[in-house]
């Protein structure tokens, strides 16, 4: 880590530029509560700047080949291995992720997908022309939407935008995407990066808040606008949107169940639960927090859950041994500390349930037994290195409690019984259901939830295709 404060600024139109008012944002470290730096405050005028900019270079690349926007995306593919220290460097700084980590389980797969959409550009499907009124031929175009607005949050920061902007550019949109106001670091370098390889305005970062989220979606440039964070900002960002209807892709958080049979291998699935429950400290919208274990198993399983967090540790960004870093700031360690202080009588903390050290915020490996399903822990996302544990009876019981939030992203199953496992997969209210694993992400498959995990896919042809609009030509074939 450095105490250097570096000052980031805004890239528009080809250009790194600081915000047109000259205000700034402080941005502190996680695990030092140290400012490193300071970015753009932007305001409405580097906003109207930006999107300027992305509706004039939309024509020329909205009619680039795909063969044409895949060499691009490869280019930047390539690009970010060969700086892939830097990135992982500015990750860090960001996040305070375990740089080994980050090396491991974050480069390779954002790699892979920006290549897999560069390949997406090329393999549009679409229905065949024909004719369904005599005379005439019926003709599906798919064309990009246009200018798309991007948010990133602070859990992802680089991987979040990579899941943005790979698809929207592929398609032959153009970008302009804000990151979180505490993590901007990796996606100033991504532009410094991407500047190199694209024409100028096709990709446009915009540091600041919140306010400067709302201007960009309530800007009337955008076709699209996307969003990954809280519930209460997507319908925020919804609400907005509908003024001018323009489309809206929400990502909005989870509340995974992980619903554990009585013929599960407990050592397994504890194993497999405690690394999808605290990985990145929790904070992972898929993360698995919330057990479910047959009533049979229930004691063993959170015993041998209490010592897998135990021995879980968090630490440094440069520990090699460390499993996750600190939560990403002041007011994210503020609230998690809060459930575990407002935890009902009945509730009892298995293992951690406490900040660790006085500096950086890291806190302990969690687990919470003796919980109800209308426990607030149960209900509400916590976004932490918590994983509560409950028991059920059978598998309508089962269901029931895994269904019964508002959330419905992801989700997993552990059983040996293969009928079982997918009656569950068919009856579980999920965007993703996992069977004996939990979070693997693949490019090739979908990710996205329902209910108030919001609508619209990432990764994949479907969230390729979510960047595109259907256009129906018809022409006389007659003479």
């Amino acid at each position: 880590m450095t105490t250097e404060v570096r000052r980031l600024r805004n890239y528009i139109n080809g250009e790194f530029r600081d915000a047109a008012d000259g205000r700034t944002i402080d941005v502190v470290s996680p695990v030092t509560e140290e400012v490193y730096a300071t970015s753009p405050l932007s305001g409405q005028a580097d906003v109207d700047a930006a999107m300027e900019a992305a509706a004039a270079a939309f024509p020329a690349w909205r009619d680039t080949t795909p063969a044409e926007r895949q060499k691009a995306l490869l280019k930047i593919a390539d690009a970010f291995e060969e700086r892939a220290e830097d990135l992982i460097a500015a990750e860090s700084e960001n996040t305070g992720k375990p740089i080994g980590l980050t090396r491991s389980e974050e480069i390779p797969p954002m790699v892979d997908q920006i290549r897999f959409f560069a390949g997406a550009a090329r393999l549009l499907e679409g229905r065949s022309a024909g004719e369904y009124m005599e005379g005439l031929t019926s003709i599906i175009r798919r064309e990009p939407v246009g200018v798309c607005a991007q948010v990133a949050p602070w859990n992802y920061p680089m991987m979040m935008a990579v899941w943005k902007f790979a698809p929207a550019l592929a398609a032959g949109n153009t970008v302009v995407i804000k990151p979180s106001d505490t993590t901007p670091a990796s996606t100033v370098l991504m532009a410094e990066i991407i500047g190199q390889i694209l024409p100028k305005g096709v990709f446009n970062v915009l540091c600041g808040d919140r306010d400067t989220g709302r201007a960009m979606v309530e800007h009337p440039i955008p076709a699209m606008a996307s969003i990954t964070g809280s519930v209460r900002a997507g319908m925020q960002v919804a609400e907005s949107a509908a003024k001018d209807v323009k489309r809206v892709h929400l990502e909005l958080g989870g509340k995974a169940p992980v619903v554990v049979f009585e013929d599960a291998d407990i050592a397994k699935t504890v194993s497999g639960v405690s690394e999808a429950g605290f990985f990145n400290a929790g904070q992972d919208c898929t993360a698995a927090t919330r057990v479910l274990v047959h009533e049979s198993i229930h004691d063993e399983f959170v015993t041998a859950l209490a010592k897998a967090a135990a021995d879980t540790k968090t630490g440094q960004p440069d520990d090699e041994d460390v499993a996750y870093g600190p939560l990403n700031n002041a007011n994210q360690l503020k609230q998690v500390s809060g459930f575990i202080e407002r935890l009902p009588a009945h509730a009892k903390v298995e293992a951690g349930g406490r900040r660790v050290g006085d500096k950086g915020y890291f806190y302990a490996p969690t687990v919470v037994s003796g919980l109800k399903q209308d426990d607030e822990i149960i209900q509400n996302e916590v976004f932490g290195p918590v994983i509560t544990v409950q028991s059920f009876t059978d598998e309508d019981q089962a269901v029931s409690y895994a269904n019964g939030v508002e959330y419905a992203l992801a989700s997993s199953v552990w059983t040996q019984n293969h009928a079982r496992a997918m009656r569950m997969s068919k009856n579980l209210d999920f965007g993703c259901v996992w069977i004996n694993t939990h979070i693997p992400l693949v490019a090739e498959m979908p990710h996205g939830g329902f209910k108030k995990s919001g609508y619209g896919k990432d990764l994949s042809a479907y969230g390729f295709e979510d960047y595109t609009r259907i256009k129906h030509v018809m022409t006389s074939i007659e003479d």
